[in-house]
């Protein structure tokens, strides 16, 4: 892997959907499909709304209100969030270069895995 990392800019560009340079290459990869690449997604798609639920707790009234607004709005944000993280992976990743299909190298791994270990305790 490249020992080049985006700059605090460069990497705003790069989650704002910015192209980063052909050097970054190795690191646009394994951000997307690295270990801890969803964790990494998720919580980068969690901080934008985090200054909002705050603000909820100016609203006046009792906390379980307050915490009411902010899971009502919860639930569907991660649902989403869930459901749309191969297609913003995907997406950067079209966008910097990169082959999409490289998202799914893990399965294919686990799966090759999986038929490898099937062949030999049957020997089919």
């Amino acid at each position: 892997m490249s020992t080049e990392h985006p700059g605090l800019l460069q990497k705003i560009g790069y989650l704002l959907g910015r192209r980063l340079p052909e050097s970054m290459q190795p690191w646009v990869l394994n951000d997307l499909t690295g270990p801890g690449a969803f964790r990494r997604y998720f919580v980068r798609g969690l901080i934008p709304v985090v200054p909002l639920f705050a603000a909820f707790m100016f609203i006046p009234g009792s906390v379980w209100v307050k915490v009411g607004m902010i899971v009502l709005l919860l639930i569907p944000f991660v649902y989403f969030q869930a459901a749309l993280s191969h297609v913003f992976r995907r997406h950067l990743m079209v966008n910097n270069g990169l082959d999409p299909e490289l998202l799914n190298k893990h399965k294919v791994r686990r799966a090759d895995a999986i038929s490898n270990d099937y062949h030999q305790r049957h020997g089919r």
